[in-house]
C-alpha cells in the first residue's frame, strides 16, 4: 500500500471524481460512514457521542458520522466552530443534511434546545491496543438503523450555551482539521483540542488528530488532538505511519478511489497482507521436504549457541524444508538438543569456542548443497570468525541473510558488499515493484542485511541517533549503494531494496525488545527466501510482516514484560492464520 503525501491526497480526490466519475460528495458520504460504523464497533455500550467540527472537508466527514450516529439510535451532540454561513461545498451540503435532522438546528426556526444528558461517569473503555474490533467493516448496515427517539444537538460556538455537553459524550469524535491543514493550530480551533484533550473520554480522529502535519515522518511539534483511534482514508500519509499520534488503531478505508489512480513521490509503501498473501498460500498435495529449500545456519559459540539454535527453528517454522546449523563442536550438543528437527554440524573452533578459520574447507562444502545461508548469530566478534564470515558472503553463490556479528565483521567496510550485492541487487530490481508480487528473478546473488540502528552505525560510521532521525534515507541509500536488500529493524522496521523502493513494516510491539528476537528475523527471512529465492524482496517483507505479527500474536498472552523470543515462534503458526485472514478483509489496520 502506497504512502502518500497530502498534497497528493487532495489530488487524489480530484482524479477520482474528475476522472473516474466518482462524486466528491459520495467521497465525503463513504469517509463518514466508514468513522461511524467504526465509532459504533468500537464502543457498542457508548449511548451518546460528541462530534467536533471544523469548517473545512474534515467538518464534513464529520457531520455525515454524526448523522449516521443518529440514524443508528445514539444520542449525538456536534459542535461547529464557526458560522454555518462559512460553510461551502460538500460540507455545506452536508450540514443542511445533518440539521434537517436536528431538534435544536440554528437552520429550523425556534428549534434550539439545551444538550441530552449524558453521564461523564460512564465511558466504555478506550479500544483495544492493538487493533480495530473484529466485527467492523466499512459500510456496514449498522449506522443505518432507525434512530427512534435518539437525540441531535448541534451547537455554533465553543462555549454557548449547552456545548459543554458535548465533550461530556461518552465518545468524542475528532472533525476538525484533517491532513491538508500545516501547523500551527490557534484560536478556536486550539481550545477546542485543549478541552478534547482533558476530556475523559475516548477520541476517535477523522482522517488523522487535529493539529498534527500529515507530511512529518516523526513526532510533532505544537498543540496536537489526543486520539485512541484513527480512521484515514484509501492511502496513509508519513504522519500515520511515523507519527505515533494514537494509542489505539489506525485504520486505513477504501471509500472509491481506484487502486490504479494513487499516485506517490515518496517511493514508500506500508506492508500490508494483501501484499504478501501469495507466499502463505495452501501447498500443492505432492509436496516434498526437497520443494522447500535448505538453509544452513552458520553461528553460535560458547555462551551463545542458543542464538543459532533459533535461528535455525525458526526457519523450519517459517516452511523451510531442511534446516541444519553449522556450529563450533563445543556447542554442538546445545544447539542438537535445541529442538529434534534441526540438523547439525560440527565446526573446527578456536580456543575461545568461536569458529574458527579452519572450518572455511567444510563450510564451502555444506554451503555448496545448500540454498540460503543465514549468517551471524551468535557467531562472536573473534577475528578468525569475523574472517570466516567474510569469505562466506563474498565468495558463496546462494542468496546470504546476514545478520549480528555477521554484519560487524563487516565494520567500517561496507563496500566490501558492492560485488555481491549489485550481482544480486540487479536480479531483484530489474522488474520493478510489480515483479516482486508477479514476476521472477535468478535470485542466487541476493544478499540480506538484518541490522538493528548500533549494527547500522558500525556499519556505515554514522551515529545511531543520526540514523533513527533519517531511517527511511538511511536504509535507502545504502541498499542503492550497494545493491542489496536492507532490513533496519526498529519500530517501524523498514525494508529497502536496490531499486530505490522502500516498505514500512506496520507489525510488531515493544515486548519485542528482548534478546533473541532479531535471531528469530534472521531464522524467518531465511525460511521463506530459501521457499521463495526468485522472489527475494517479496519474501523480506513478508518475513518482516510475519515476525512483528507473531510478536502481535504472542503479547496478547504473554504481556510486554514477559514475552521472550520463543514465544514468537510458538505464536508464528497462528500469526500466519491471521495473516491469510487479514489478505481478505477490505481495511487495512496498523496497531498503535
Amino acid at each position: 500500500m502506497k504512502i502518500i503525501t497530502a498534497a497528493e491526497m487532495r489530488e487524489l480526490d480530484r482524479v477520482t471524481s474528475e476522472r473516474f466519475g466518482v462524486p466528491s460528495l459520495t467521497l465525503m458520504e463513504n469517509a463518514g460512514t466508514v468513522v461511524a460504523d467504526f465509532a459504533l464497533a468500537a464502543h457498542p455500550d457508548a449511548k451518546s457521542f460528541g462530534v467536533i467540527c471544523g469548517k473545512g472537508n474534515n467538518g464534513g466527514d464529520g457531520f455525515v458520522a454524526a448523522r449516521k450516529l443518529h440514524k443508528s439510535g445514539k444520542d449525538v451532540q456536534v459542535l461547529l466552530l464557526g458560522d454555518p454561513k462559512e460553510l461551502k461545498g460538500d460540507a455545506a451540503e452536508n450540514f443542511r443534511r445533518l440539521a434537517e435532522k436536528s431538534k435544536s438546528s440554528p437552520c429550523r426556526k425556534g428549534r434550539a434546545k439545551g444538550a441530552t444528558s449524558s453521564s461523564p461517569s460512564s465511558h466504555p473503555s478506550k479500544v483495544a491496543k492493538g487493533g480495530a474490533p473484529s466485527d467492523f467493516l466499512p459500510h456496514a448496515s449498522g449506522a443505518e438503523e432507525d434512530q427512534g427517539t435518539a437525540s441531535l444537538d448541534i451547537y455554533e460556538r465553543l462555549g454557548s450555551s449547552g456545548s459543554k455537553a458535548v465533550f461530556e459524550c461518552d465518545v468524542l469524535i475528532d472533525a476538525i482539521l484533517g491532513t491538508g491543514f500545516r501547523p500551527p493550530v490557534s484560536g478556536v480551533y486550539a481550545t477546542a483540542i485543549t478541552k478534547m484533550n482533558a476530556a475523559a473520554a475516548p477520541v476517535i480522529a477523522v482522517d488523522i488528530p487535529s493539529g498534527a502535519d500529515a507530511d512529518v515522518f516523526g513526532e510533532q511539534t505544537g498543540a496536537v488532538a489526543r486520539a485512541d483511534a484513527i480512521v484515514t482514508f484509501t492511502a496513509p500519509r508519513p504522519a500515520h505511519v511515523f507519527g505515533n499520534l494514537t494509542s489505539g488503531p489506525t485504520v486505513i478505508a477504501p471509500i472509491g478511489s481506484p487502486k490504479e489512480a494513487i499516485q506517490s513521490s515518496l517511493k514508500l509503501s506500508l506492508i500490508t497482507a494483501k501484499d504478501i498473501a501469495q507466499l502463505f498460500a495452501p501447498r500443492p498435495r505432492n509436496s516434498n521436504k526437497g520443494m522447500y529449500g535448505h538453509v544452513l545456519v552458520i553461528g553460535g559459540s560458547l555462551g551463545k549457541a542458543g542464538a543459532a539454535a533459533m535461528a535455525g527453528f525458526s526457519a523450519l517454522r517459517a516452511g523451510a524444508g531442511l534446516v541444519t546449523v553449522a556450529t563450533p563442536k563445543s556447542v554442538l550438543a546445545t544447539v542438537a538438543g535445541f529442538h529434534p528437527e534441526l540438523m547439525t554440524e560440527s565446526l573446527e573452533e578456536t580456543g575461545d569456542g568461536t569458529i574458527s578459520v579452519h572450518a572455511l574447507e567444510r563450510l564451502e562444502q555444506l554451503a555448496a548443497k545448500k540454498t540460503v545461508l543465514a549468517i551471524g548469530p551468535g557467531i562472536s566478534r573473534n577475528k578468525e570468525s569475523a574472517e570466516v564470515v567474510q569469505k562466506m558472503v563474498m565468495e558463496s553463490e546462494i542468496p546470504i541473510v546476514l545478520d549480528a556479528d555477521g554484519l560487524n565483521a563487516f565494520e567500517g567496510n561496507a563496500k566490501a558488499f558492492d560485488r555481491r550485492g549489485r550481482e544480486g541487487g540487479a536480479e531483484v530490481a530489474k522488474k520493478g515493484e510489480n515483479a516482486r508480487a508477479d514476476g521472477e528473478s535468478n535470485g542466487t546473488q541476493t544478499l540480506v542485511l538484518t541490522p538493528h540502528p548500533g549494527e547500522m552505525s558500525r556499519l556505515i560510521g554514522l551515529s545511531t541517533a543520526a540514523i533513527q532521525r533519517d531511517r527511511v534515507n538511511v536504509a535507502r541509500n545504502f541498499a542503492q549503494e550497494h545493491g542489496l536488500i536492507l532490513v533496519l529493524k526498529g519500530d517501524r522496521t523498514i525494508v529497502a531494496g536496490p531499486d530505490g523502493e522502500a516498505w514500512v513494516n506496520p507489525t510488531g510491539n515493544p515486548g519485542m525488545a528482548t534478546g533473541g528476537t532479531g535471531d528469530i528475523l534472521t531464522g524467518i527471512v531465511a525460511g521463506l527466501l530459501v521457499q521463495f529465492p526468485k522472489r527475494a524482496f517479496e519474501a523480506v517483507i513478508a518475513a518482516v510482516y510475519l515476525h512483528g505479527l507473531a510478536g502481535d500474536v504472542a503479547v496478547e498472552s504473554m504481556g510486554e514484560q514477559a514475552l521472550v523470543a520463543m514465544d514468537l515462534v510458538t505464536a508464528m503458526p497462528e500469526a500466519m492464520r491471521r495473516l491469510r485472514e487479514q489478505s481478505r478483509e477490505e481495511l487495512v489496520t496498523m496497531g498503535a
